[in-house]
């Protein structure tokens, strides 16, 4: 049952966080200028970098979000049941990556706009939006990964292969030798 609030919390935790980072991603990323015709809005630059630079802006955001979600999250389940914690930083990233988009997308919080070339028509600020979905799991692989990293690190230092032998030497002590004659003590 354990286990069970342990993923539940970790994914709810998560889930409360993407809202964060959709309003975090919508102040920062730049919006793609339309221009509003009789067929409806149209993009205004086709060439505009406004598009990828809104991909870049929510994998950064999301990415430092998993990274401190990865190490929160470790260092929250030292305890036990760390198969639930790292369960639920996948699925709660996945959850967290999707409201994201879809807060950052609504809120029109930062609305910074790039100004189009080409003709001098009225331009409006763009929706938000993803055009590479790949993204979308910056959040739960870096939070997993960082959880791995930190494990695996744990593991290394309490680890007997940092201590072949037990400690001891298996060629037996070292002698000193004498450097001005040679001979042993």
């Amino acid at each position: 049952m354990r286990h069970a609030r342990d993923f539940a919390v970790t994914v709810l935790a998560l889930a409360t966080l993407g809202v964060v980072a959709g309003v975090l991603w919508s102040i920062l990323a730049p919006r793609p200028p339309y221009v509003v015709t009789g067929r409806g809005p149209v993009l205004a630059d086709p060439s505009t970098q406004a598009l990828i630079a809104a991909d870049g802006w929510f994998a950064v955001v999301t990415g430092a979000f998993g990274l401190a979600c990865g190490a929160a999250g470790y260092s929250l389940s030292r305890r036990g049941r760390p198969l639930a914690v790292v369960a639920g930083l996948a699925a709660g990233g996945l959850l967290a990556g999707y409201l994201a988009t879809v807060v950052g997308g609504a809120v029109n919080l930062g609305s910074v706009s790039v100004a189009a070339s080409g003709r001098n028509l009225p331009t409006v600020a763009g929706p938000l939006e993803l055009t590479a979905q790949g993204v979308l799991v910056a959040w739960p692989m870096l939070a997993a990964g960082a959880f791995a990293a930190l494990e695996g690190l744990a593991g290394y230092r309490d680890s007997p292969l940092r201590r072949p032998f037990g400690g001891r030497d298996p060629y037996g002590p070292i002698s000193s030798y004498d450097i001005s004659g040679g001979s042993a003590r």
